[in-house]
């Protein structure tokens, strides 16, 4: 079942890769991208955005004037200010909300898209084998094992076929860091290099001595 067992690659390779990112920064690029689409959320976050702006102008505006001499302007100002900040805390208050609900919901979809699938597929497939051994490769208990907790004996099991591509995806991605990180060090190491090295000029004696030997 050759579609079986790439599901089960793909899908923990999905999970390897949330833990990698991390579930905060996956949810913060999709809430960005929710953010950007022309729904009423969108509109809400860009009004946010024009509010602080206007926030921020009428805030420099205020602390370029005097107080005590162009006080009338500066009431003006304050009054403004003020009230934008008002608006400000409003707006955030709504966003922090629709951003805890939304967290919450993407959360919960990308537990039931990883693990939660993880696990219905592991109760589903637990007594199907995934593929076989070859008799006598493996002694009993390694059988045993391999099969283990109810798929037939001789078999490969689905937890059995889950740990195998764990391992795998693991070991891939520690060389795959491990190479970046040796290309990093060494394009960074001849960067040094080059610029410690000083420039050979040519002295003035050197210079001399050649246009007398001509």
């Amino acid at each position: 079942m050759p579609s079986l067992l790439l599901t089960v690659f793909l899908l923990q390779l999905a999970i390897h890769l949330v833990n990698t990112f991390g579930a905060s920064s996956i949810n913060t690029l999709l809430w960005n991208l929710y953010s950007n689409l022309p729904i009423s959320k969108s509109e809400s976050s860009a009004e946010q955005r024009e509010l602080k702006s206007q926030y921020m102008k009428v805030r420099k505006e205020m602390n370029a004037i005097s107080s005590q001499d162009e006080f009338a302007k500066w009431a003006k100002l304050r009054r403004q200010h003020d009230k934008l900040l008002e608006q400000l805390e409003k707006n955030k208050a709504s966003t922090d909300s629709t951003r805890a609900t939304f967290d919450s919901a993407v959360s919960t979809l990308r537990w039931l898209g990883t693990n939660g699938l993880r696990m219905f597929l592991q109760f589903w497939y637990s007594k199907q084998a995934m593929f076989w051994i070859p008799k006598g490769w493996v002694p009993y208990y390694a059988e045993w094992l391999l099969s283990f907790p109810r798929a037939p004996l001789g078999s490969i099991s689905i937890q059995a076929w889950f740990l195998a591509c764990t391992a795998i995806i693991i070991l891939v991605s520690d060389a795959l860091v491990a190479i970046v990180a040796l290309v990093a060090g060494l394009g960074s190491g001849t960067a040094q290099k080059a610029k410690k090295e000083p420039i050979a000029v040519p002295s003035e004696k050197a210079g001399s001595k050649e246009k007398e030997e001509l």
